[in-house]
């Protein structure tokens, strides 16, 4: 009879007495009258696990639903497993590919043989709701490498074959559903029973899958258009393909072919061609009266200081005058920042900014006085003035840049043509293999944890607790407004996590495994645990990623 022992329920705030070798979910199962969900896995000593997970020792568990961030991770692979199972099912030896997320869900290209249509999109989601019914396991494996790599190849999954070859890991975790094995870097649901709200809606040459929606249990979000994000997303996968690397072991064989510095040289002319091409854009709306005021936006981490630094040179090659405001000067003093819903200071909200002030230089300035700026002292938390003075003259470009400037209420008063706004983004186009994408949010935050640990003396593990309050206030203040913008500017560098490797992942060992944020940082670690490093030496320092790094020949 196995050793009884005691774990602490976190849910429960209790202790509760198991069986040496129960899994998570047999104990679950158990609490089912305490527990006020589902779990669909669980976080176990600050690291999130399968329910698979046997214990054998004294621990501190949480169990985790399907609405929190690890959860709703968690379904979503699930569902993406079944749809590639469903996919065999319905056209036997097709293709697919997990490109990127678009419109609250993932876009999904299918082998060129499988018709987008409706109909398709009908015979998966019924294939799916049958394998939701049989609630069949997901059964987790590992083995050596060398005994997973024959598997994949088997089935075709030939950029997993490629992963695993260039990755270095001795033992891999993978899954079997039904006859198919497929991995992925995270822990998968129970069984298919978990996994019942799902949408497939075919979109463009492929499809939308949706999941549930995690603010919403029980239905799927509704797909918001964003033409321009599929368009920003189709342009650099173009150039992925030309290149010759979309995924992380194409990109690793290029850093073993010690080829990385000629990748990063052309990753860094589409930049500069993508700019130049935005600077020309508003050049012909100014010379006919228009694009006085050029608006930079975007998320946290996209770069738009650094686009906008850049965009000023080539609107000067253009001949014209590029005067720059940064709307976080205009940060309200500290005590009169908004609350959010947890009490904590809300500065992704637009009335943490002076907005009275701001509209008052702004008309100021464009009645062609000058206007001292202020200096935002983010260490006190007031504001200053340090006698910047500008005025806008001759063939003067007002260059705004921050978080709202895409917000139609930031600049009501001013006439639209005189406008021309910019979103930038670090849309990920470069996919772990053909079943997982890189999460756009997952990039922004390696550069946010790198640059906030080198320039603002935070630590990683305060990073990542601010990082939901952030996401919030994007998806509240910023991502409404994205497609209002003339031109999307796509910050991210095919490179750059090979970059961010080792930077990231030291700072990320430095969260304690008894901080809560250890999960997420042992997720982030897991996830760079992919990519060759690539040295630093091979990056210009006009490159956007050295807005993060450092060594930048911008100032700050």
């Amino acid at each position: 009879m196995n050793e009884t022992l005691k774990i602490f329920c976190c849910n429960l705030k209790t202790y509760v007495e198991i069986h040496g070798g129960e899994t998570l979910l047999e104990v679950s199962k158990r609490l089912r009258d305490r527990l006020p969900f589902n779990p669909i896995c669980a976080r176990v000593n600050n690291k999130t696990e399968s329910l698979a997970y046997p214990v054998y020792a004294p621990k501190m568990v949480e169990f985790l639903s399907s609405s929190t961030p690890s959860g709703s991770r968690t379904y979503v692979r699930s569902l993406c497993m079944m749809l590639y199972c469903a996919l065999q099912r319905c056209y036997p030896g097709a293709k697919m590919k997990i490109e990127h997320s678009i419109s609250r869900g993932w876009y999904v290209r299918l082998s060129p043989d499988v018709e987008v249509s409706q109909q398709t999109a009908d015979r998966l989601k019924e294939e799916l709701a049958r394998l939701h019914e049989l609630d069949l396991p997901f059964s987790r494996r590992q083995k050596l490498t060398s005994d997973v790599i024959p598997i994949f190849e088997k089935q075709g999954l030939d950029d997993k074959v490629r992963l695993l070859q260039t990755a270095g890991e001795l033992y891999t975790t993978y899954y079997r559903l039904d006859d198919l094995a497929d991995s992925f870097y995270g822990c998968l649901a129970p069984s298919t029973g978990q996994i019942g709200i799902f949408d497939i809606i075919p979109y463009k040459q492929g499809f939308i899958l949706l999941a549930e929606d995690p603010s919403n249990p029980g239905h799927t979000p509704e797909p918001p258009e964003q033409e321009k994000m599929y368009a920003a997303f189709t342009e650099y996968l173009a150039f992925n393909r030309i290149v010759g690397v979309s995924n992380v072991g194409e990109m690793n064989r290029t850093v073993e072919r010690s080829e990385q510095a000629l990748l990063i040289n052309v990753a860094e002319a589409m930049h500069n061609n993508k700019i130049a091409r935005i600077a020309n854009d508003i050049t012909a709306r100014y010379e006919q009266g228009g694009a006085r005021i050029v608006l930079v936006s975007g998320p946290s981490s996209s770069g738009k200081t650094t686009t906008t630094k850049r965009l000023a040179i080539q609107l000067m090659t253009n001949l014209l005058e590029p005067q720059m405001i940064s709307l976080d000067d205009y940060f309200v003093d500290r005590e009169k920042t908004p609350l959010d819903e947890n009490g904590d200071y809300d500065f992704e909200s637009l009335y943490a900014l002076d907005l009275e002030q701001f509209n008052k230089d702004l008309n100021a300035l464009l009645r062609g006085e000058t206007v001292e700026l202020p200096y935002y002292n983010f260490e006190i938390g007031k504001r200053e003035y340090r006698g910047n003075r500008i005025s806008l003259r001759g063939r003067s470009v007002l260059l705004i840049e921050g978080i709202h400037g895409l917000n139609p209420e930031l600049t009501a008063a001013i006439e639209e043509r005189m406008k021309y706004k910019v979103y930038v983004s670090a849309l990920t186009t470069l996919s772990i293999d053909d079943h997982n994408w890189v999460p756009t949010t997952d990039n922004r935050l390696l550069r946010r944890i790198i640059r906030d640990n080198a320039y603002r003396g935070v630590n990683a593990a305060e990073t990542i607790r601010r990082w939901p309050s952030v996401r919030r206030g994007e998806e509240k203040w910023i991502f409404p407004f994205q497609e209002n913008a003339d031109a999307m500017f796509n910050s991210s560098l095919l490179f750059e996590l090979g970059v961010l490797k080792e930077r990231g992942e030291e700072i990320l060992k430095q969260v304690r495994n008894d901080q809560p944020e250890y999960a997420e940082a042992y997720r982030l670690r897991k996830f760079l645990s992919y990519f060759n490093p690539i040295d630093e030496k091979y990056i210009p320092s006009t490159s956007l990623i050295r807005e993060f790094i450092g060594g930048s020949s911008f100032r700050y």
